[in-house]
């Protein structure tokens, strides 16, 4: 499965398979194409005539299981495409013979990678960036609903500790701006939870305010953030 995120730290546009770690002991090799296209600007001239090629270039590359494809980052004007794959040999004549009559300005670079260091660090997102990926799947089904998100309603967050002390402690110090106590919560996914509750839209600018808003506020006290859920708001 692939989702996309903006990577906190440099702003780059990344796609990743979130589980492609799970090859981690076949394939030791990281193989990067990177091809002179911004393919995060969907509205440019030869779009879907690039993600044409991309696709067929994973399949021509996953072949045989040759390589898997990881990911994609996506900055400075350059669609920059990982694979890991078992040798290192033979790679760069097929991404030649794929892009080649494609015109695209290209290059390509294989290194040792066998604990899988650049996935990692570089591709799969971190707690926070995780939190965000969360929050526009949410919102996704919500506007498949027909959500009027820029609508202003009550949103509840949750948070978790690892003890009920630590749970304590947050909640008798907690002042987070606009962010109402609500309840204690346990589930089969965590213990030691607290509901919080605030009034905004459910847009993609004003939900990654809030959640970071709340996450920093839990991770000074060593908490994990659990993410957010709201009522429907539509027209009907």
């Amino acid at each position: 499965m692939r989702d996309i995120y903006n990577k906190l730290e440099d702003n780059a546009f990344v796609e990743v398979d979130m589980n492609a770690f799970a090859y981690s002991q076949k394939y030791s090799w990281l193989f990067s194409v990177f091809i002179k296209f911004d393919s995060s600007k969907e509205d440019q001239d030869g779009y879907e005539e690039f993600l044409e090629t991309k696709e067929a270039l994973i399949i021509s590359l996953e072949l045989d299981e040759k390589a898997k494809y990881v990911g994609m980052r996506v900055a400075d004007g350059w669609s920059e495409l990982y694979f890991y794959a078992k040798f290192s040999k033979g790679l760069d004549k097929t991404v030649a013979q794929m892009l080649t009559p494609s015109n695209y300005i290209f290059e390509s670079n294989v290194v040792k990678d066998t604990k899988w260091d650049f996935y990692q660090y570089n591709l799969h997102p971190n707690e926070l960036e995780l939190c965000h990926i969360q929050s526009e799947k949410i919102i996704e089904m919500l506007k498949e609903e027909d959500d009027i998100n820029e609508e202003v309603r009550d949103v509840e967050h949750y948070v978790s500790f690892e003890t009920p002390t630590q749970k304590d402690r947050f909640l008798e110090n907690f002042d987070v701006d606009g962010f109402e106590f609500k309840d204690e919560v346990s589930t089969q996914e965590f213990e030691n939870g607290l509901a919080f509750i605030k009034k905004h839209s459910v847009t993609s600018d004003v939900v990654k305010v809030e959640v970071e808003l709340m996450f920093e506020a839990v991770k000074k006290q060593n908490g994990f953030y659990e993410g957010w859920s709201t009522i429907l708001v539509t027209n009907g």
